[in-house]
């Protein structure tokens, strides 16, 4: 199966592209299930409150703007349901400083088909770095985007296959993200990088049991490269290891 889960649309801000254009480009890529997940803070900017000239609380509610966010993209996934598999999601913001767009507490997004957790490994994250206690509350399937996950768990003095194995008994999955685009800097993740020729890391991610996702993190359609997509997709399989919703 040929999965990207990381796209954003003009929901995100930093990005200027309709959801139709961005799924059109995966389509044309031969892309089978395709997953876009746009900013929560852009998502809440429909409501003039939470914009960037003013920054939304951490207690605050975005009420009726993720739902709506939620609802155009059902409407894409059958429009296009005979061409590709539309997922739902969205990518969350874990900074608490003064001039980051936290998720807040009281809002909810498990009705969303996944989350994408940024920050995790920041130390200004309101996850205080426990993704467990966090995917609880958000209460969706939940991964970890952009995210050298081996150096985090060495650095909170956990043990790789003990930390990934739990993350496979709760149903986190870990993004291999593959992005190469102008507003990244055309520069790849070291991480995956690593990741792609370390036998060793490989065989502790398949033997835990835990799934993977594959994410462009695409921001600009035109600059979309499926081929890397595809590439990241075939490799995991060769690998032995799933992809997370490949058998949905």
């Amino acid at each position: 199966m040929i999965q990207d889960l990381h796209a954003h649309t003009y929901y995100s801000f930093c990005s200027q592209d309709k959801p139709e254009k961005v799924i059109e480009v995966a389509i044309a890529g031969g892309v089978q299930q395709f997953g876009i997940c746009d900013h929560n803070y852009g998502v809440a900017c429909g409501r003039t409150e939470f914009c960037y000239d003013k920054g939304p609380a951490l207690d605050a509610d975005y009420g009726k703007t993720l739902m709506r966010y939620y609802d155009h993209m059902n409407l894409l996934r059958d429009k296009y349901r005979n061409k590709i598999k539309i997922l739902c999601g969205i990518e969350v913001c874990t900074l608490k400083s003064k001039d980051a767009y936290a998720l807040p507490k009281n809002a909810d997004v498990s009705f969303f088909d996944f989350c994408l957790v940024e920050n995790l490994d920041h130390p200004m994250s309101v996850t205080n770095g426990d993704i467990f206690a966090f995917a609880r509350r958000l209460g969706c399937p939940t991964g970890i985007a952009h995210t050298d996950l081996f150096r985090f768990i060495d650095q909170i003095g956990e043990e790789p296959t003990r930390y990934f194995r739990k993350m496979a008994e709760n149903g986190i999955f870990w993004e291999i993200n593959v992005n190469y685009d102008s507003l990244h800097g055309f520069k790849t993740h070291d991480y995956v990088t690593e990741f792609f020729k370390n036998k060793t890391q490989q065989e502790i991610v398949r033997k835990s049991g835990v799934r993977l996702s594959v994410g462009f993190d695409s921001h600009i359609a035109r600059e979309y490269k499926p081929l890397k997509v595809q590439t990241a997709c075939k490799l995991i399989k060769d690998m032995g290891i799933h992809l997370v919703f490949e058998n949905k």
